[in-house]
């Protein structure tokens, strides 16, 4: 790639995939939402957001039946709270194979806290009989972790301070200059 094009490129701002919930939509399951201001107003301005919600993608709708995770640690089961007959689990799943492409594309991810798809580390998980026994990512965000073990995730818990905002912010633009040298984008000498 001729360097003017690696200059075009390097000024490109980084995708960064944010929970729609967190932009200000009303789509969670109680149709409201949890805006986080500076995602709206700065990040908005220094990189490209993709709003998404899996759940909303996998077709449950606005308001829905609130879910969380049963069973174990390692692939719990995603279950109505009321109902628990009603599991979604394939979907959830499935959204994320789904957006796999798009994902690719990504820089990094502003995810939810405590979604039972979207939470990346503080989701609870239940056992059958409605007992929490541990806390753990969210279904969408766990095929995430595996597909992209690189992509810097993080909720927004994360983003209430400076520091957590410039820790989030280094690790995007690293991991975008590693994604675009592994695609043959940048040269090795490059610094963006």
């Amino acid at each position: 790639m001729s360097p003017e094009n690696e200059d075009r490129l390097c000024q490109q701002k980084p995708l960064i995939g944010v929970s729609r919930c967190l932009m200000g939509e009303a789509v969670r399951y109680d149709g409201g939402s949890k805006p986080v201001p500076w995602i709206r107003d700065i990040l908005s301005e220094h990189c490209e957001l993709l709003a998404l919600c899996p759940e909303v993608e996998a077709g449950l709708g606005v308001p829905r039946p609130p879910v969380r995770l049963v069973g174990s640690m390692d692939s719990p089961r995603a279950l109505g709270v009321e109902d628990p007959a009603l599991d979604v689990t394939e979907l959830l799943l499935k959204i994320g194979a789904d957006k796999r492409e798009a994902i690719a594309a990504m820089d990094g991810l502003i995810l939810k806290a405590g979604s039972p798809s979207c939470g990346i580390f503080d989701t609870p998980v239940f056992d059958d009989e409605g007992m929490e026994t541990g806390r753990g990512g969210g279904l969408f965000s766990r095929t995430c972790r595996e597909n992209f073990p690189g992509l810097p995730l993080i909720d927004e818990s994360f983003l209430e301070n400076e520091a957590g905002r410039v820790g989030f912010l280094i690790q995007v633009f690293r991991y975008r200059c590693q994604r675009l040298r592994g695609q043959g984008f940048l040269s090795d000498d490059r610094t963006v």
